[in-house]
């Protein structure tokens, strides 16, 4: 009798165990990975979303352009914020960025083409449409609206 409550103990730890690595291993690591080449997309697009803005901006007006972005990733909600942070090896310029991010799950992509003669701001989220505003008069320059 004590055999039958030893074993069947040490499977049912075993089994525990093998619950708990099932949860993360097959079902929320792939989803963090889904979510990790979206949110690159999405950054990527975004990104090139602006630089056509300011590559049709008029030199004296607004310009205003709405688009969509899904609505979420992997069934989750996520934001989209437009920053300015230190430049690592030039500390006098600044970069600036597109941050994706859902919970610890963060995505940062360049904004190419735009980053150093353009001052970008702003955040949204994948719901519903999206604007993007153009001032040239600086006040709303580069806003996600």
């Amino acid at each position: 009798m004590i055999e039958y409550l030893m074993i069947t103990g040490v499977i049912v730890a075993l089994f525990i165990v093998m619950l708990l690595l099932v949860n993360t291993n097959i079902l929320e690591d792939p989803a963090n990975r889904l979510a990790y080449v979206a949110f690159t997309d999405i950054g990527n697009g975004v990104s090139t979303r602006m630089i056509d803005v300011y590559a049709i901006s008029p030199v004296d007006g607004t310009i205003l352009t709405k688009f969509d972005i899904p609505d979420d990733i992997a069934g989750k909600d996520y934001f989209v914020e437009v920053g300015t942070r230190k430049n690592q090896v030039n500390f006098l310029m600044n970069d600036q960025y597109i941050r994706i991010s859902r919970g610890f799950l963060t995505t940062d992509i360049g904004l190419s083409g735009i980053g150093a003669s353009r001052n970008v701001s702003g955040s949204t989220t994948g719901k519903g449409i999206n604007t993007i505003c153009y001032n040239s008069s600086g006040s709303e320059e580069g806003v996600i609206c």
